[in-house]
């Protein structure tokens, strides 16, 4: 690796972008070594569970080495860019500096500097990483073993995989607990490691997974000698061969990874109810034809998904009560006297579901505004972390799949989700008589924790009736 200066090559590091994310896939470089960045120049794309961002580059400069090829996955705070700074005189901006060396940390951090503009809506607070004072005298080393201080350590206080005695701590270090973000102490309790003997390499003392992972490498060795436990050579099985000309294995990662997990989160932590409704959706159909040449929604979206988005909204109305979520902690229900309604999008990245905020205070030219803006974003995969959290219901529009119906399932935290499926010309009893109507099949699902089937019914029926009078947006209202 080429010698670098530390006075004049700055390493960006991958930012902490808030919503408890502790990694991120580089997905593309925009730069290359020996081309010139600029203060607030994209520099790369990044996925995290919940989106892919741009990440811009906080100085001007020359790129002189990429850290990392498309494709890694990367921890918050790892460097991944060097980038050499005009004259190499000027301090690292304040978001970059970090206590890496004692002199480093001795330096005091300005007052006010806040969060630095890393990311669109996000930034690195100056001192996002420090411990804050413990309040009381501090525990005592010999405390720091006992099994209620080795559970609130992240792990189980029965872990026979880590290493017999601990070597002897300074008692700053017995006394704070290591500085360890959650899936890092999942992943310890899980392997059996315990965290306060662990080394930490990652920025501030944090421990990070490699860390974890070299714990229990340096652990093998004496778990080797114990013939009470030969299990370590089949914990970890062949993978399983297959034909690589008849199948593709694709990695499960970012956005996908993480819907996965929360729809398996969901199915079987809410006790799900669906219910169905067959609709004559005719004269919503007309009055959408009718508002394409309203001036008040020129050049906006108008499509039957405006009509049903704001039936559903008059029936929360009727219904409030549905607009709900469970607090698994307090065993309440949290009714929401706000609607952030979700609308599931498919991507090439996977299903995501963002939100649009108080949708119940929107006028329908406002939520027609909304819902283009929220389709378009998701399309360009420009949709923000931000813009997935809060959601309180959620509507999933199957049918322009050519799905006649669905059983939804919830988007973990919310009480009910709409599936909307195909509208097709069906043969249909219409004022006594057989005609051919435009028809569509609705599907609700909700927790049943929350929602009774009464309730679930009541919401759905109204659902219903809208659709097929429309005019009870004006009656209803």
């Amino acid at each position: 690796m080429t010698t670098m200066t530390e006075a004049s090559v700055r390493e960006f590091k991958m930012p902490d972008v808030g919503e408890g994310l502790t990694e991120a896939e580089i997905l593309k470089w925009y730069v290359q070594p020996g081309d010139k960045v600029t203060d607030g120049q994209a520099v790369c794309e990044v996925e995290t569970a919940k989106a892919a961002v741009e990440l811009p580059i906080p100085y001007d400069g020359v790129v002189r080495e990429l850290h990392f090829p498309e494709g890694s996955t990367v921890d918050v705070g790892t460097a991944i860019i060097a980038v050499e700074v005009g004259g190499g005189a000027g301090p690292a901006p304040a978001a970059e500096q970090r206590p890496e060396t004692p002199k480093a940390a001795e330096e005091p951090k300005p007052e006010g500097s806040g969060r630095q503009p890393v990311l669109v809506g996000y930034g690195v607070a100056a001192s996002s990483t420090r411990r804050r004072p413990r309040k009381g005298p501090e525990v005592p080393v010999q405390q720091a073993s006992t099994p209620l201080q080795t559970e609130l350590n992240g792990h189980a206080p029965t872990a026979p995989a880590a290493p017999a005695p601990a070597p002897a701590a300074p008692a700053a270090a017995g006394a704070d607990r290591p500085l360890a973000k959650p899936p890092v102490r999942k992943l310890a309790k899980d392997l059996g490691v315990d965290l306060t003997v662990v080394v930490p390499s990652g920025p501030d003392g944090i421990i990070t997974r490699e860390d974890v992972h070299a714990a229990v490498a340096a652990a093998a060795p004496k778990a080797a000698e114990q013939p009470v436990e030969p299990a370590p050579a089949s914990a970890a099985p062949a993978p399983a061969s297959y034909d690589t000309a008849r199948e593709t294995r694709v990695p499960v990662k970012g956005v996908r990874k993480a819907t996965a997990a929360a729809m398996v989160g969901s199915a079987f932590t809410a006790p799900h109810v669906t219910e169905f409704v067959t609709v004559d959706v005719t004269r919503t159909l007309k009055l959408v034809e009718e508002l394409k040449e309203d001036k008040e929604f020129a050049n906006l979206r108008v499509n039957p998904l405006l009509l049903i988005a704001k039936a559903l909204l008059v029936a929360i109305r009727r219904n409030p009560e549905i607009n709900a979520s469970w607090d698994e902690a307090a065993q309440e229900i949290v009714v929401k006297h706000y609607v952030n309604l979700g609308i599931a999008a498919a991507t090439p990245r996977g299903l995501i579901v963002p939100n649009i905020k108080d949708a119940h205070a929107k006028t329908l030219p406002q939520l027609a505004e909304s819902l283009g803006e929220l389709v378009s974003t998701a399309r360009e995969g420009k949709t923000s972390p931000a813009a997935m959290q809060g959601g309180t219901v959620t509507i999933t529009n199957v049918g322009v799949f050519g799905v006649d119906t669905g059983t939804p399932i919830l988007n973990p935290g919310e009480s009910a989700i709409l599936a909307v499926g195909a509208i097709k010309p069906q043969p249909w009893v219409h004022k006594g008589k057989v005609k051919p109507r435009q028809v569509t099949t609705l599907a609700l699902s909700f927790d049943h924790r929350l929602v009774d089937g009464e309730l679930g019914s009541k919401v759905l029926a109204d659902v219903a009736a809208i659709l097929e009078q429309p005019k009870r947006l004006i009656t209803w209202a």
